[in-house]
């Protein structure tokens, strides 16, 4: 779905119940219809990110936006409660920006037989037709859940029964070396940045790839790469 621009637009698309990612509204306004609107967002939980008028004329280009722009979900969301119920690998990016790198990650995710990809609400990329052109298709297959909180989604994975695997630079367990146990969520951190400190102290296990060299880390995609398929190798049948 291409942006959305002006309040009617927004507006009917929000009561469809159309795959919406975030909506823009400019600083300073106000008016029971724009308030309509962050209502509508309030209860289908979309994020609303508030703008300078500058920042969404140059969004819109030339279409009249009213000070309110939408941005469409390449793909709906999946519920947490239902992947983690079936069971199977979960995948959780904690604040992955770049469309590029989460599509190519859902598709390894894919490729390697994961269950379901978690991505946070905030700071995180989400659903966009660049990221489902990046994907080659793998959306059809892998659901993705997005979660107000990475940390309170680990705690949830926790009560149905998964141990948690975080990848970062810190870990003590070597990537080939490490015993999978079942039902396994690999927690993989956002560009430049690595696992947030709280989320690594949710992990029940922090793991390394190793790297010669002068590199002080891989892509987070290529990263995805190496992990998941060293699951796919070893994990218990």
């Amino acid at each position: 779905m291409s942006p959305l621009a002006g309040i009617h637009p927004v507006r009917e698309a929000l009561r469809a119940g159309r795959p919406i990612e975030y909506v823009l509204i400019v600083k300073g306004a106000g008016g029971p219809r724009l308030q309509e609107l962050i209502e509508l967002c309030r209860e289908r939980r979309i994020p609303v990110r508030f703008e300078s008028r500058e920042h969404l004329d140059r969004t819109s280009g030339r279409t009249p936006h009213q000070g309110v722009i939408a941005f469409g979900a390449a793909e709906k969301y999946a519920s947490l409660e239902t992947t983690a119920a079936a069971g199977g690998l979960h995948v959780i990016l904690d604040g992955v920006e770049d469309p590029h790198n989460l599509g190519a990650i859902v598709r390894t995710a894919h490729a390697a037989g994961a269950a379901a990809v978690v991505i946070p609400e905030r700071r995180a990329v989400g659903l966009t037709d660049v990221v489902a052109r990046a994907a080659a298709g793998a959306l059809a297959y892998v659901p993705v859940v997005r979660v107000t909180n990475v940390n309170r989604a680990l705690e949830e994975l926790k009560k149905n029964g998964y141990w948690i695997y975080g990848l970062d630079e810190r870990g003590e367990l070597v990537y080939d070396q490490v015993e999978f146990v079942k039902p396994t969520a690999i927690v993989l951190g956002g560009e430049g940045k690595g696992l947030h400190e709280q989320v690594a102290k949710h992990c029940d296990f922090l793991v390394r790839i190793p790297l010669a060299g002068g590199v002080a880390s891989l892509n987070v995609g290529v990263a995805a790469g190496v992990m998941l398929f060293e699951w796919r190798r070893r994990a218990p049948k």
